[in-house]
């Protein structure tokens, strides 16, 4: 019992520290955007010159040794931050603007100036992930459509930068906007938001599989790699378990991977399958999915979803197969290695020219 009340102890002082992080992080993303917004205002006007930018750098780090992150290349990812986010749709309608007076800014430094201004983006998505991951962000994308794409699935996922790294290198943008994911009439009526839940193409280069590979070599890689498995299925999924046994008449039948969705509500069968997709393994997935409708699934869950994921498709034979199914099915395919992205990067110009 004594135990008991200890772990609340250590819970309530490992939330307050993780809050504290979460409100100096957001009071350090508005600064800087605020520092961004000064410098850009200044250059823009003609008022400073780019040798002003590296005097104002020397200044801080001789009269305030202790501010750190203030050198030329942080003052200008400041500014790039601010240029980059000041127009953008997902910041502009909530950022507010707040009027510091000359007599309060000499306060905290003697400035000549009748008035600053200062944005608010405190409750804005920007405030919302660290510093650093917007470092992450402002290098390695290059549209905003891409770069609200990651800031807005970092925060659903909650992505470390690591994780967020990880996204990047595997294409997951270019995967997203180039899948044609093929699923049953069924599975669209049941789940019209099953886009945001299921990728088209996922990849395993984690698991160092060889080639070739076995079913069961995928099976234990992804058991083995879960934590990554999760990283890439999305943080909603649940492992529930694999070789999970279904009791059908007196035979047993066993599903390669199980996961409950949390944002569906509903279980996840994962049938693995090495080679080209075949139109008749849909069957034995459909079979699994009613036998956990029927002996599995709770009565306030919805109807289960079944993934058959396979080293290669051709989407024709997919689509034939999907448009009579009426359970609700998907086929996904796998990599084991991470894509080119230049390759991704091409055929996405290429879909966007043919569209225009």
């Amino acid at each position: 019992m004594t135990e008991k009340h200890f772990a609340n102890i250590i819970f309530l002082i490992k939330q307050s520290r993780d809050n504290a992080i979460k409100a100096v992080n957001v009071e350090l993303v508005n600064l800087y955007w605020n520092v961004g917004a000064y410098i850009n205002k200044q250059l823009s006007e003609s008022n400073w010159g780019e040798k002003t930018v590296d005097e104002l750098a020397d200044y801080i780090q001789k009269s305030h040794p202790e501010l750190k992150g203030f050198n030329r290349r942080g003052l200008y990812r400041m500014k790039q931050f601010y240029e980059i986010y000041s127009s953008d749709s997902i910041v502009s309608p909530v950022m507010t603007q707040l009027q510091v007076t000359e007599n309060q800014l000499n306060k905290i430094v003697s400035l000549s100036m009748t008035q600053l201004e200062i944005s608010d983006i405190r409750t804005t998505i920007l405030a919302q992930v660290s510093w650093t991951h917007h470092l992450t962000l402002i290098g390695r994308t290059k549209t905003s459509t891409e770069r609200e794409f990651y800031l807005k699935l970092t925060i659903k996922e909650n992505y470390s930068v690591k994780e967020l790294d990880r996204q990047i290198n595997s294409g997951l943008f270019e995967r997203t906007m180039l899948g044609n994911k093929k699923t049953s009439p069924q599975l669209n009526n049941l789940h019209p938001e099953i886009t945001n839940a299921f990728k088209d193409t996922y990849v395993f280069e984690f698991l160092n599989l060889p080639e070739p590979h076995t079913e069961s070599d995928l099976q234990k890689g992804l058991i083995k790699q879960m934590k990554n498995f999760i990283l890439e299925l999305g943080k909603d999924f649940l492992y529930i378990g694999e070789e999970f046994k279904v009791q059908v008449g007196k035979s047993d039948f066993f599903i390669d991977l199980v996961f409950y969705h949390r944002g569906l509500q509903c279980l996840v069968a994962f049938e693995l399958k090495t080679d080209k997709f075949k139109p008749e393994q849909l069957g034995q997935l459909n079979f699994y999915l009613e036998a956990l409708d029927r002996d599995v699934k709770k009565q306030h869950e919805n109807p289960s979803i079944g993934i058959l994921l396979c080293k290669d498709k051709d989407s024709e034979v997919v689509e034939y197969a999907m448009s009579r199914s009426l359970s609700p099915t998907m086929v996904a395919e796998y990599k084991t290695q991470l894509p080119d992205k230049k390759i991704l990067q091409q055929k996405l110009h290429e879909l966007f020219e043919d569209n225009d």
